[in-house]
């Protein structure tokens, strides 16, 4: 009785039996496409491709999730940059303590070769740190003996100090022989607001052969406006530096790095007199930015700032006049690579509540991106992009080569939602002649004021300070 009314009920009503029909097959597909949505979901969070844990899995931008899973090529060799800086600080420090709970990293699904006799079998392997693991609930089920966090395990998520600066601040060797590489440690110190030095010491030529050695160098520019120059040569068999270690001695000049200080010790003749300085520099906590290297077409260099913010206590003699000062404004970075006709745009400054970091290098036939970075006391903030520096005005360096330095620039930078406007007053400019075959430029080291303004992560930004910032112009 009931098919025969429902039948006779699709015979008279025929466009509202089409229409309940039409909705209930909607109705019906919506719901096989949640189903599968869901059975793909769990399916995934249980394959070995997707390892992790916890409420979130952090995976590189533009990342296929499932040509990672299947193989495709958009999968192969991930990897996220600065990994370390992503767990210690980004995600695993103050600034997102409210809203994280845990950061376990984990790498897994990597394919190694393990030989073993004449054989070479392949593997996947995979690694995590066991506490980190078991927080997030992806800790193994251990059968027998223990699974606890090693030593490493620990330096990588929470180094101390001396651990942090010997691993952002090692030393290097090249992968070939190059009589252009380069590598040093640059250390600047503001002793008064007329008075500042440039610190480096340096590394060069083909340090995997005979033909190399070094140099301490060092720039002072008194309140008078003054510049003058030391330098002390350094042969190879009176220089010891370390690739696991920040430590470096040229000759009687040395750098020590002691949980997270930096004592600098020199000497060198000069224009001036004979000079002599012993330093502690101290960078403050988490005003570092990571180690960069960029690799393209012949041209390597790497960088990483250990002490973006620093404070240098000591004293400093040239001849029988001394100095001596406590927790001055300082500045450290690290640098190397091979430096054949390259050049670059930097800058490096402090405002009254946040610090910028700015930077770019330029070779014969390739370029790295610029980028701006902003810091506060829980570290980076943000790092944005920006495609040039606009230089206006013209004045004359000091240091005895005469050049046009600008008298001011500025630069935009963007990331997404993101804008900043740097704006800076240059109030000195030291110029450097450099000749080496058909490259000829002057390096400018320039003092000057800034300016910061725009939007940063949702907020009105505002700040002003000082910096140093260096270019290259033709002479």
């Amino acid at each position: 009785m009931l098919i025969t009314l429902a039948f006779r009920h699709l015979l008279v009503r025929k466009l509202r039996s089409l229409f309940l029909l039409l909705g209930f097959s909607l109705g019906v597909g919506v719901m096989i496409v949640l189903l599968s949505v869901g059975q793909a979901m769990l399916e995934q969070s249980r394959d070995i491709s997707l390892i992790g844990g916890g409420e979130v899995t952090v995976l590189p931008q533009g990342i296929d999730v499932e040509a990672m899973r299947t193989g495709g090529v958009s999968g192969m060799f991930f990897g996220i940059d600065r990994a370390r800086l992503l767990t210690r600080q980004i995600l695993g420090g103050g600034r997102h303590q409210d809203i994280i709970r845990v950061v376990s990293p984990a790498v897994g699904g990597k394919l190694l070769y393990l030989r073993t006799g004449t054989r070479l079998v392949p593997v996947r392997a995979g690694g995590e740190v066991p506490s980190r693991a078991r927080a997030v609930g992806s800790g193994l089920e251990v059968l027998s003996g223990h699974w606890d966090d090693s030593p490493e395990d620990s330096s990588y998520i929470s180094p101390t100090r001396q651990e942090l600066y010997d691993e952002l601040d090692r030393f290097h060797l090249p992968s070939r022989a190059d009589s252009s590489w380069g590598e040093w440690h640059y250390f600047n110190v503001v002793t008064s607001s007329s008075e500042w030095w440039y610190i480096t010491y340096l590394i060069g030529g083909d340090v995997l052969g005979k033909n190399w050695g070094g140099q301490l160098m060092v720039t002072h520019r008194g309140p008078d406006g003054k510049y003058d120059r030391f330098v002390a040569p350094a042969s190879p068999g009176r220089i010891a530096f370390d690739t696991a270690h920040a430590d470096v001695t040229l000759g009687e000049s040395f750098v020590r790095q002691r949980n997270g200080a930096y004592r600098l010790h020199g000497r060198a003749p000069g224009n001036a007199g004979h000079l002599l300085f012993d330093l502690t520099l101290t960078p403050a906590a988490n005003r570092y930015f990571p180690a960069v290297e960029l690799r393209d077409n012949g041209l390597m260099s790497g960088y990483v700032v250990p002490g973006l913010v620093a404070a240098a206590t000591g004293r400093i003699c040239v001849g029988s006049r001394c100095h001596s000062f406590e927790h001055a404004p300082a500045y450290h970075d690290h640098n190397w690579g091979i430096w054949r006709d390259v050049t670059w745009e930097w800058g490096a400054a402090r405002g009254d509540s946040l610090s910028l970091l700015y930077g770019g290098v330029h070779g014969s036939s390739a370029r790295s991106p610029f980028f701006l970075s902003v810091l506060d006391s829980l570290g980076v903030k943000q790092v944005l992009r920006f495609n040039r520096i606009d230089y206006q005005g013209k004045q004359e360096t000091s240091g005895g080569v005469r050049a046009n330095a600008p008298a001011r620039f500025s630069l935009l930078a963007t990331r997404e939602s993101d804008t900043l406007r740097l704006d800076v007053h240059v109030v000195d400019a030291l110029g450097t002649q450099m000749s080496v075959g058909g490259f000829r430029r002057v390096f400018l080291q320039m003092r000057g004021r800034f300016s910061l303004n725009g939007r940063l992560l949702g907020q009105t930004l505002a700040d002003s300070g000082t910096g140093f910032f260096e270019t290259y112009v033709l002479p």
